[in-house]
């Protein structure tokens, strides 16, 4: 699973890499995060129709239905997503991609765990498949979303089974834009090229939320050796 994520850089940098965005317009923009939690307020991409947006969504995806928020769902299994009740809808009608630098994964070592930081290898933003959905609070409505996860490549899996959908350029595009062909959707949801990513061991700091600065996501000597 994707529990906790980084996302220091900005829509602007990702358009160095992909046209995602209208360079007319100027989405919301968050503080830089090294240590992003759920329930937290995250940055995402989403189409309707025929625009594309960034937007600010509330991590933890809660059905239009539900009764409370005790149902919120950070993640999504690829292979279920689009059959569960929970994501069903979403699935079809409801897909974004989640702005973000690098994600942590723990390994067991005893009674101890050790974190990891996995990022692209060319230091490069990357894109989380995700869905979405909106909620009634009492306060208001609440645009909610969860990561989609898919099985690990053969890096990640060193450290654990499974791993977010990470999607670049035209997959990337082809999975927000309009349409319910399930075929299509589900090929997108593959383990990313493990040729293009890299990891290393983190500090034990990261395990606490209120600890967010970039030492979150500094080299440290593993557990493993």
């Amino acid at each position: 699973m994707c529990g906790r994520f980084v996302r220091f850089r900005s829509w602007a940098d990702l358009r160095g890499i992909m046209t995602l965005l209208s360079p007319s317009e100027t989405p919301p923009e968050l503080s830089a995060s090294y240590n992003v939690a759920p329930t937290q307020k995250i940055l995402v991409a989403r189409q309707i129709d025929d625009k594309r947006e960034g937007v600010v969504m509330r991590w933890g995806l809660i059905p239009s239905w539900a009764k409370d928020k005790k149902m919120a769902q950070i993640n999504a299994r690829a292979d279920s997503a689009s059959e569960k009740p929970m994501f069903r809808s979403a699935f079809k009608k409801r897909r974004c991609l989640i702005l973000a630098d690098g994600w942590y994964e723990w390994k067991a070592n005893g009674k101890q765990k050790q974190p990891f930081f996995f990022r692209m290898k060319a230091e490069e933003p990357m894109l989380f498949a995700g869905l979405w959905e909106t909620w009634d609070d009492d306060d208001g409505p609440v645009e909610t979303c969860a990561i989609l996860t898919t099985d690990a490549n053969d890096l990640t899996k060193e450290v654990h089974n499974r791993m977010p959908v990470i999607l670049a350029g035209d997959d990337a595009l082809s999975w927000i834009e309009p349409g319910d062909d399930k075929d299509r959707l589900n090929a997108l949801l593959r383990p990313f090229s493990p040729d293009k990513l890299a990891y290393h061991a983190v500090d034990s700091m990261v395990g606490n939320v209120r600890n967010n600065s970039p030492d979150c996501i500094k080299p440290a000597v593993s557990l493993f050796g």
